[in-house]
């Protein structure tokens, strides 16, 4: 016969419990377990791919065979730089997104300064939705309905066929449809960058018996050029990287068009030409860094 004074076993707890026992007063576990998936995905699935895009970059083709052979070399990279017709290539490429870049800062500015401070209510919240619009049609939509309207026999060609001129084509074609598409990535990060400037620094400077333009320049610029620069990696890295666009609406050769033509006939020299946009966001991304740009994205 058991004792008297014996006590009953604890019931056991359950695993949801013994996890949250696991977890609580461990703000660092709990947060390493928040991160593992993304963390993973992007370790794996992103870092990952890039590293083989690298590794890919030093390897050759065959002599005999024309296969990949992963045969480390630098001839890949020799070719980029002694080739004149790549370096005309990437500084093409480069000064388009320099100036599409450039192109929809000036645009930007006014419009969103006139979304963020004197736009009020409902026409605020219709502004909005009218810069955002664009961003909710297909990509392919836009850049084909602008190669229709650039075309030879095009409505813009039909309109100005009277008084003698012709629509853009080649570098500036594809100059106006890469402005067009990136605007709204410029004109959003301005957009909140001006948002949190406090109207009353604006009103100071105006009791102070500043001139609008000294405004501007002394107050609202200063303020506002990070959120510019963040706005401009969208922009540039965009356009440094796109392909389909300036395929369908120029025959001229930029970075992305090469990449793609010799995805199939020449791996390694494919993946060793889509290092040098890589090279270049790299040090375009120190630098908006430096400015600050990184508080605003």
């Amino acid at each position: 016969m058991e004792a008297s004074g014996a006590t009953a076993p604890e019931p056991r707890r359950s695993v949801g419990r013994a996890l949250a026992g696991l977890f609580h007063g461990r703000p660092r576990l709990q947060l390493g377990s928040l991160l593992a998936a993304p963390m993973g995905w992007l370790v794996i699935g992103y870092l990952g791919s890039l590293a083989v895009l690298l590794a890919a970059s030093f390897w050759t083709l065959g002599e005999r065979t024309q296969a990949v052979e992963q045969v480390y070399s630098l001839d890949n990279f020799k070719e980029l730089l002694e080739g004149e017709v790549y370096r005309t290539i990437t500084l093409r490429t480069v000064g388009i997104a320099a100036l599409v870049t450039v192109t929809d800062a000036l645009l930007a500015l006014p419009l969103a300064f006139f979304m963020a401070k004197v736009a009020r209510g409902r026409s605020k919240g219709l502004l909005v939705v009218a810069v955002l619009m664009p961003l909710w049609s297909s990509y392919l939509v836009k850049v084909y309905a602008w190669r229709t309207i650039l075309s030879e026999d095009g409505p813009l060609n039909w309109a100005l066929n009277p008084i003698g001129l012709s629509g853009p084509s080649g570098n500036a074609a594809v100059w106006l449809v890469m402005a067009y598409i990136w605007l709204p990535y410029m004109i959003i990060p301005i957009y909140a960058g001006l948002e949190r400037i406090p109207n009353s620094l604006l009103s100071a400077s105006e009791d102070l018996g500043a001139h609008p333009w000294t405004t501007v320049r002394r107050v609202i610029w200063p303020l506002v050029f990070p959120a510019i620069v963040a706005g401009s990696i969208f922009t540039f890295s965009l356009t440094l990287g796109d392909f389909i666009a300036v395929s369908l609406v120029s025959k001229n050769q930029f970075i992305g068009t090469v990449v793609y033509s010799n995805f199939t006939s020449n791996p390694p020299f494919a993946a060793a030409f889509a290092v040098v946009p890589i090279v270049i966001m790299v040090i375009y991304l120190l630098i908006a860094r430096r400015l600050g740009a990184f508080e605003h994205v």
